[in-house]
């Protein structure tokens, strides 16, 4: 019987995706202590830097499960950084554990099908059509039918964007502007406000990064583009600081530190999650920071009931069959919505001035998480 079980954590430590790595470190450097042994065995937590490309996360997930021997890969991940991981374990026949994308490009993007799933390959997250309804909850608050443009650029996540929420902004009495999309990083968004001004848009909404946001955004208001929201979803879900702050941004909210929530492991509260982060980085929590805690809650539960936590296959079928709470909600892989897939719930939030940062995510619409409070009002810009 071998002695000692590996955790495998794929990180992006350095490059672009580095604010979704810093918590998942965060929680690895935590979680050591109390990890130290599953079910009578020892535990190793081991890590690969993906520095924020598909090509070195595959490599990064290789080394983790050739030379590391790990019996799960965990990762949070970007665009094509965690296909690139889940899919390499897919190949490897490792199980793997993953969040924060999507569900509906992690799974139909990747080639699933609803009667021919994925073996290995498990994640947890929210779907396009969960922002999709969100974000028209908040533009409703504004006032109904409105003026919706639609800026999305023209990868697989702007792709698949595009066929979910304009159906849905349609459905709900929304007029929606949608140009082409736009290749990452933007260069320029002329087109786009020019179409945005002849159809006298009030909303834009996007999955761009904070850097091509921050573009349009200052591009807009040179040519007298003033929306009255910006609601986006992606990067926007992190702290971010310079021209966007006047923006009047909404984004959607996976996680705070008000979130009703425990942890299985330790019992630890969300809020304290937080304390503890923001204690020891000297920084502003981040969003990820529960789905990150939450990855290793479930690799340990899969891992103390497998019928053997040495057999992938045991391991594999101990995920897909998992119901378990968590610091961030209850994760449930027999309910679907398709298999390989539990689901996390949306609020709307927006970034408003706080006392205690610069900064703070403010719950604005509840309507899939009553339990957790609102905080303000959806400020639009006057």
């Amino acid at each position: 019987m071998r002695s000692t079980l590996t955790v495998g954590a794929v990180v992006a430590r350095s490059g672009r995706l580095s604010e979704l790595g810093s918590p998942l470190l965060f929680v690895m450097d935590l979680l050591a202590p109390k990890l130290r042994r599953i079910g009578g065995r020892e535990v190793r937590l081991v890590s690969r830097d993906s520095r924020s490309e598909p090509v070195r996360a595959r490599e990064a997930t290789c080394e983790l499960i050739r030379d590391e021997h790990a019996d799960v890969v965990l990762t949070l991940a970007g665009t094509r950084v965690l296909p690139a991981v889940a899919g390499t374990c897919e190949e490897m026949a490792t199980p793997c554990i993953s969040s924060t994308f999507p569900w509906q490009v992690y799974y139909y993007g990747r080639g699933a099908t609803d009667e021919r799933p994925f073996r290995w390959t498990y994640h947890f997250c929210w779907g396009i059509d969960d922002i999709a309804d969100t974000f028209a909850e908040m533009w409703e608050m504004l006032g109904s039918e409105q003026r919706i443009g639609c800026m999305w650029n023209d990868g697989p996540q702007g792709s698949w964007t595009r066929d979910r929420f304009v159906p849905t902004a349609v459905e709900r009495g929304h007029e929606v502007i949608a140009p082409a999309g736009y290749r990452e990083p933007a260069a320029d968004f002329h087109r786009h406000i020019t179409e945005f001004l002849a159809g006298d848009a009030q909303i834009v909404t996007s999955t761009a990064t904070s850097a091509d946001l921050a573009l349009f955004h200052e591009q807009a208001v040179q040519r007298g583009l003033r929306p009255r929201l910006i609601t986006c979803s992606r990067w926007l879900a992190y702290p971010f600081q310079g021209s966007l702050v006047d923006a009047k941004v909404a984004t959607i909210v996976y996680w705070t530190p008000r979130h009703p929530h425990r942890s299985s492991l330790d019992g630890m509260r969300a809020s304290e999650l937080a304390e503890a982060y923001e204690q020891r980085t000297g920084r502003q929590w981040l969003q990820p920071l529960g789905l990150a805690y939450a990855l290793f809650e479930v690799a340990a539960h899969c891992l103390s009931s497998a019928d053997d936590p040495t057999d992938p296959g045991s391991v594999a079928a101990a995920i897909g069959s998992a119901r378990l709470e968590t610091i961030a909600g209850t994760l449930d892989w027999t309910r679907g919505p398709v298999p390989n897939i539990a689901t996390v719930p949306l609020v709307g939030g927006q970034w408003q001035p706080s006392g205690r940062h610069p900064h703070d995510l403010a719950i604005v619409s509840n309507a899939r998480l009553p339990d957790l409070p609102l905080d303000a009002d959806l400020e639009p810009l006057s």
